[in-house]
């Protein structure tokens, strides 16, 4: 299943075009696109029956993020060896947890404000929670996600790495626009191997990362046990899963976006993204 946020109103996108979740279901589901996640077995039940006649064409410009106001937004560090090796770090042991606030969130295609000349780019497959877990096994992770989408786990290095120690991550990377995930949520039947999807961007045309999850150190299935043997996953809930290497901070020179830019980002299966920048804002 192919669930898309269109024009602010839940939907389904098939192969003959946009299915309206609220229209189709006769108001069984509300159009709000985060409400869906708090019945997500029972909307999967409805989706495999829904007759897919009455539809519109897709238009990309339209798309917003699957999931617009998650309750929880996680996200994981160093989750790739060849990233991990880059920023000079060891391999972690279990799985390095940060957060990035809701208000970051923004859709697949979008202008974002940069607020400093230090913003750095780091595509990610992202994993949305269908299910309340708790103290869940990692042979069950899978059957607690919803499913996947793209997104980008934009940060501006300065705030995220200045003093005083440890680093302010959370804050450095939610500000307005830097959580953007799209264009598709794809449910994870989709996928021949879950495990398995190669993930890319590109700045101004120019290759910065390319990598397939296998290479993960901490797959989907762990990521939810981990996170869920300390606190509650609620549906609707984000992880960011991690980034592989290729990032700007460390690249020589370094290369950061700029308002002159167009990030592009894509994930085997999903699609991809689309983003521009406009001139460095002053904090107030």
């Amino acid at each position: 299943m192919r669930l898309i946020n269109f024009a602010g109103r839940l939907a389904l996108l098939t192969t003959d075009g946009v299915v309206d979740v609220q229209n189709a279901s006769g108001g069984l589901f509300t159009a709000d696109p985060q409400a869906v996640y708090d019945r997500w077995d029972e909307f999967l039940a409805w989706a495999a029956t829904v007759p897919t006649t009455d539809t519109v064409p897709l238009d990309a410009q339209l798309l917003g993020p699957p999931v617009p106001r998650p309750g929880q937004l996680f996200a994981i560090g160093l989750n790739y060896r060849e990233h991990a090796a880059e920023a000079g770090l060891e391999l972690p042991e279990t799985p390095m947890v940060f957060t990035k606030f809701p208000s970051s969130i923004t859709g697949p295609v979008d202008t974002i404000a940069l607020p400093s000349a230090a913003v750095d780019f780091e595509a990610e497959v992202v994993a949305v929670i269908g299910r309340r877990a708790y103290r869940v096994e990692e042979t069950d992770g899978w059957s607690y996600v919803a499913g996947l989408t793209a997104g980008q786990d934009l940060s501006d290095r300065e705030v995220q790495l200045k003093p005083p120690a440890p680093a302010q991550f959370n804050l450095g990377k939610s500000f307005p626009g830097f959580a953007p995930i799209g264009p598709v949520l794809i449910t994870p039947d989709e996928f021949a191997d879950p495990d398995d999807l190669e993930l890319a961007c590109t700045v101004s045309g120019e290759e910065m990362q390319k990598a397939r999850t296998r290479d993960l150190i901490f797959s989907v299935p762990r990521i939810v046990a981990y996170l869920s043997s300390i606190l509650p996953l609620s549906p609707g809930d984000v992880i960011f899963t991690g980034t592989p290497s290729g990032i700007g901070w460390t690249r020589e020179p370094r290369r950061l976006l700029s308002p002159d830019d167009e990030l592009i980002t894509r994930i085997e299966g999903i699609g991809e993204m689309r983003h521009t920048f406009t001139n460095h804002s002053t904090p107030q």
